[in-house]
């Protein structure tokens, strides 16, 4: 493939995933076009025929991400249709396996040592360890709360102290998730990176503390 037929090929490959996210959330192309309206964006019903017909060979990226929104699938899929077609053509006489041309775009392409710090993949690296550290502490703080909940709500004494001790483990353990997770976003901030935003249950977590 050459470097002037890549490009309406690889938008080619896009319009038709394009078009069979649209037939699989039931929608029509006007059904589409106006949804897009209803998103802010107007995406005329010639623009979507026209790529999926293949009669417009590139596409807007904010009508694209628009499009992906509307047909309810992640962009990423669209571009590199996972499961699908074993390669791409991710760049111009550049064909690699599907999953490879997925990861890089993520920038999960495997490294052979850490990114180097500040560098775009080691930002990338540092927020998805955030959000494994979120979910963390928000599975153990709702695991306490639910033992706590349990304990109030049982009349047997046995089974109340049972579940009173499970809920001190897990509060324990939700008191060093939280804090490793407050460190971890001060950490951030610190570097000049804006974490982003806790979920309410954790709300807590950016509060000052009272002994500071």
């Amino acid at each position: 493939m050459t470097n002037a037929d890549w490009s309406p090929s690889f938008t080619a490959r896009v319009a038709e995933q394009m078009r069979q996210a649209r037939k699989a959330a039931g929608l029509t192309v006007a059904e589409a076009a106006q949804a897009c309206v209803e998103l802010g964006l107007a995406v005329p019903k010639t623009t979507i025929t026209n790529l999926e017909t293949g009669r417009r060979t590139s596409i807007d990226l904010a009508e694209f991400l628009v499009l992906a929104e509307v047909y309810k699938v992640p962009p990423i899929s669209l571009l590199f249709p996972l499961g699908v077609e074993a390669s791409v053509a991710v760049l111009p006489g550049r064909e690699v396996p599907t999953w490879e041309a997925a990861a890089w775009f993520t920038g999960e392409t495997p490294l052979t040592k850490p990114a180097p710090p500040g560098s775009a993949r080691e930002v990338l690296d540092t927020f998805r360890t955030h959000s494994d550290a979120v979910a963390t502490a928000l599975a153990s703080t709702r695991l306490a709360k639910e033992r706590r909940r349990k304990a109030s709500i049982t009349l047997d004494s046995g089974r109340r102290e049972t579940l009173l001790e499970a809920a001190a483990s897990y509060e324990q353990l939700s008191f060093d998730d939280c804090r490793e997770l407050r460190e971890f976003r001060q950490a951030m901030r610190e570097r000049g990176l804006i974490p982003p935003a806790l979920p309410a249950d954790l709300s807590f977590v950016d509060e000052p503390d009272p002994q500071d």
